[in-house]
């Protein structure tokens, strides 16, 4: 079964970086897109950005501007390099694959179990 794992969450003050990897444990065959996700303290869990096959890539208004989602897909890894980060950030950042893991099977998405991301004001 295919394992998404992220990093680079951690504990920063507001207007600071930080870098979001995410790797899969095995060989995906063919990924038709890669996103994050989050979920903050009482709240629901939002898309944040994706990126698509071909490079295509898409934000939620709030963090237009200040997140950078990019992949490697030699090595199918995704980043989310998050800059000027606000308080309103703080959340629970999910990784999102959506992907062949054979050449004969559907796609179907796979879930990371999340990094934390704390901004303090």
């Amino acid at each position: 079964q295919v394992r998404l794992v992220e990093s680079g969450g951690g504990l920063v003050h507001t207007g600071g970086s930080l870098r979001l990897s995410c790797v899969a444990s095995e060989r995906i065959y063919s990924i038709n897109s890669m996103g994050w996700y989050r979920q903050a303290p009482g709240k629901e869990r939002e898309l944040v950005a994706t990126i698509a096959s071909g490079g295509s890539t898409s934000y939620v208004d709030s963090v237009q501007g200040r997140f950078t989602i990019s992949r490697d897909n030699a090595k199918n890894v995704v980043y989310l390099q998050m800059d000027s980060l606000k308080p309103e950030d703080t959340a629970v950042y999910y990784c999102n694959l959506n992907g062949r893991r054979f050449s004969f099977l559907s796609a179907v998405d796979y879930w990371g179990e999340g990094t934390l991301v704390t901004i303090s004001s």
